[in-house]
């Protein structure tokens, strides 16, 4: 197995793992104050990703100030979503949700970048949207305001990749690793403060282990982008849905029925072959970001590190 892709499953492993903590919480916390906790352990390991040659303080020495906002506006959206989806709906129905960012980035793609996207990508997107809609199947069950939010969720997850693919040239990489998460700390800061429970010592424990998990998936997730092409590094993302299933079952005793494994596969199926249409210009849209490696010659390096969730 090439280090990269080895990388890139133990990356997104520990976020999978990461997620589950979260879910664990249930109510038992305020969704703003886990992802306070989370977005502030998270950044212990964003430190050892700061690029040479940059520095902390130029953070906010903005090219695209608005754009720039924008993007860490749909970081803490995002995030806040994916935590209320993960304590009050099934994991594999979470990830199944937010697993159509690539349906909405391609829609963003076409109509704000301009792209052109052939007619097997569409199926395939489209195809992709079936699999989900067996996964929750609305108007045959009740769904819950969990389900609206992972959607919601995939929305500001695209728009952050989105964002970040018109910004990323011309931007520091401080900016794009230090912003989104001081929004996340600062947003989620105030807004637990009406409601704020002290976290009892286990609990404390448990958000210091989440938030690392997470913060040392970006670190992984970058190390595989630098050691693999793109195009083998993508698809390690639907992994994902086999850690959703295996410890949603194991911890929270969540078990799909057939129809809802169809369903799963068929995300996976299409989101594998969108990545092989897509091959060595795959945009790696997990954990809400585009990360790309630099290849030989190429005038732009895009490696980044986004905020907590999935």
């Amino acid at each position: 197995m090439p280090v990269g892709v080895f990388y890139a499953v133990v990356a997104y492993s520990v976020y999978s793992c990461g997620d589950a903590i979260i879910k664990g919480f249930g109510q038992s916390l305020s969704v703003f104050e886990i992802g306070f906790f989370i977005a502030l352990f998270s950044l212990i390991p964003a430190v050892f990703a700061k690029p040479r040659g940059e520095r902390w303080r130029d953070s906010f020495r903005l090219t695209h100030k608005g754009l720039v906002h924008l993007r860490s506006f749909s970081g803490v959206a995002s995030s806040t979503l994916v935590t209320y989806a993960f304590v009050t709906i099934p994991f594999a129905e979470t990830y199944s949700l937010v697993f159509m960012m690539p349906l909405f980035i391609t829609v963003m793609s076409v109509l704000i970048l301009k792209e052109r996207v052939d007619l097997v990508r569409w199926a395939m997107l489209a195809l992709g949207l079936l699999g989900v809609m067996l996964v929750v199947r609305p108007g045959f069950r009740d769904l819950q305001l969990g389900h609206l939010a992972a959607l919601c969720c995939a929305f500001f997850g695209a728009t952050s990749t989105t964002v970040l693919r018109i910004i990323a040239p011309s931007e520091k990489r401080v900016t794009l690793i230090a912003l989104p998460a001081i929004y996340l700390i600062v947003v989620n800061a105030v807004l637990m403060a009406p409601g704020f429970v002290m976290p009892t010592i286990p609990q404390f424990g448990l958000l210091a282990a989440s938030g690392s998990l997470v913060g040392l998936g970006h670190i992984l997730l970058i190390a595989a982008t630098r050691n693999a092409p793109a195009s083998q590094v993508a698809p390690i993302q639907y992994v994902q849905i086999i850690w959703a299933i295996g410890l949603g079952a194991f911890f929270f005793f969540e078990y799909p029925d057939l129809l809802a494994y169809i369903g799963l596969a068929v995300v996976v199926l299409s989101g594998l072959v969108n990545v092989f249409i897509d091959g060595a210009r795959t945009r790696i849209a997990g954990r809400f970001a585009e990360y790309r490696a630099r290849r030989p010659g190429s005038p732009t390096d895009i490696t980044e590190v986004q905020g907590p969730e999935i």
